[in-house]
C-alpha cells in the first residue's frame, strides 16, 4: 500500500489555519517528501508523522514556500540523531540554493545526496518505485512529479516446470532476482505473467496548464493540483503569475481522465476554496477541495 498525504495546502505563505503546500508518501518503509516551506515540519508533526522515515526531499522549484523549511527539517533530522544519508532532487541549481540554506544548518550527523533534474523528463529508479520529473511552466525552471510503484505479474507455475526451473528458485526470482546456476541463467520474466495495474500519483503546483501536465497525470489513481485561485476574476493574475485556477485544474484533471482530483496551493486571499466547488465540479465531478493533512491509502486492485 501507499500513504499519501498532504500536509499543507497553502501557497505563498504559511497562515494559522493553512501551512504551505507539501506532500508526503510512505511506501514499504520509505518516505518521500515534495516540497519543504516554511513550517512543513510543524504540519508533518501534526499529521502525527515523523521525519525520521524521509529518505528522500524533491523540490518542485526554488520559491521560498517551497523549499524555505529545510533548514529546520534536517536540524530535526539531526537531532533525532539520523545518520543515514538523505537524497535531494530538484531543479538544477540544487547544490547552490541548498547550500546557501545551509549556512544555518551546516553540520549534519549524516551525508546529503543530490540529484538535479537537467532534462524536460527524468526518470530517477528506486528500490520497488521510480519517481518522475515532468518540466511545467512557470516564471522559473519548475517540475511536477509522478510517484509510480509497478506491480509484477503473477507466478506462473506451469511456465516454471515446462522451461524445467528448479524449484528453490522459484521465490527468489518471484521476488525479482535474476540467477546464474550451472552457467543458465533465469530472469524474473520467465515465470512471471503479464504486469499488473500499479499505483501512481501525479502532483504539480506552481504552473499554467501544459500538455506535459496532461500526459503525465494519464493513468494516475491520485492527481494533485494547484488551485490558485478560484475568483472568476483572477484568471488574468493567473497568466501573469504563471500559476491556474481551480477550473483550468479541473480541465486538466478531466483530460487525464484521472479517478480523482485534489486542490492545493490556495492563494492567501482564497480563503474558503469549498465554496467554489459547485462549479469546479461540473467540469470535473470527482474534485476535491483539499485541506491539511488529508490523506489515503492507496492499495493495489484486487486481482
Amino acid at each position: 500500500m501507499l500513504d499519501v498525504s498532504l500536509l499543507g495546502t497553502g501557497g505563498m505563505m504559511p497562515l494559522p489555519y493553512r501551512w504551505l503546500t507539501s506532500l508526503m508518501l510512505r511506501y514499504q518503509g520509505k518516505g518521500i517528501l515534495i516540497d519543504c516551506g516554511e513550517g512543513t515540519q510543524i504540519a508533518l508533526r501534526e499529521k502525527g508523522w515523523s521525519p525520521n522515515p524521509i529518505d528522500i526531499i524533491c523540490f518542485t522549484h526554488y520559491h521560498a514556500d517551497h523549499i524555505s523549511g529545510l533548514p529546520g527539517m534536517l536540524l530535526t533530522m539531526g537531532n533525532a540523531e539520523r545518520t543515514a544519508p538523505l537524497l535531494l532532487i530538484g531543479p538544477k541549481g540544487l547544490v547552490r540554493v541548498v547550500n546557501a540554506l545551509r549556512t544555518i544548518a551546516p553540520e549534519l550527523p549524516f551525508e546529503l545526496r543530490f540529484q538535479e533534474i537537467t532534462e524536460p523528463e527524468q526518470v530517477i529508479s528506486f528500490d520497488g518505485f521510480w519517481l518522475k520529473a515532468f518540466k511545467v511552466n512557470h516564471s522559473i525552471a519548475c517540475y511536477g512529479y509522478s510517484m509510480i510503484v509497478e506491480r509484477a505479474g503473477r507466478f506462473d507455475k506451469e511456465r516454471a516446470v515446462e522451461q524445467q526451473i528448479p524449484m528453490k528458485l522459484w521465490s527468489r526470482l518471484q521476488k525479482g532476482e535474476t540467477i546464474e546456476q550451472d552457467g543458465v541463467v533465469f530472469t524474473p520474466d520467465m515465470v512471471l505473467g503479464a504486469p499488473r495495474k500499479g499505483l501512481k500519483v501525479t502532483y504539480c503546483t506552481d504552473s499554467r496548464p501544459a500538455d506535459s501536465i496532461v500526459a503525465n497525470a494519464e493513468d494516475s489513481d491520485l492527481l494533485i493540483l494547484e488551485g490558485m485561485y478560484g475568483e472568476a476574476d483572477k484568471l488574468s493574475k493567473a497568466r501573469e503569475n504563471k500559476h491556474m485556477t481551480m477550473y483550468e485544474a479541473a480541465s486538466i484533471a478531466k483530460a487525464a481522465k484521472v479517478p480523482e482530483l485534489w486542490l492545493t496551493h490556495y492563494s492567501p486571499s482564497l480563503m474558503r476554496p469549498e465554496e467554489y466547488m459547485g462549479d469546479v465540479r461540473k467540469i470535473f465531478p470527482n474534485a476535491v477541495a483539499a485541506k491539511d493533512g488529508r490523506t489515503v491509502e492507496l492499495r493495489f486492485e484486487e486481482d
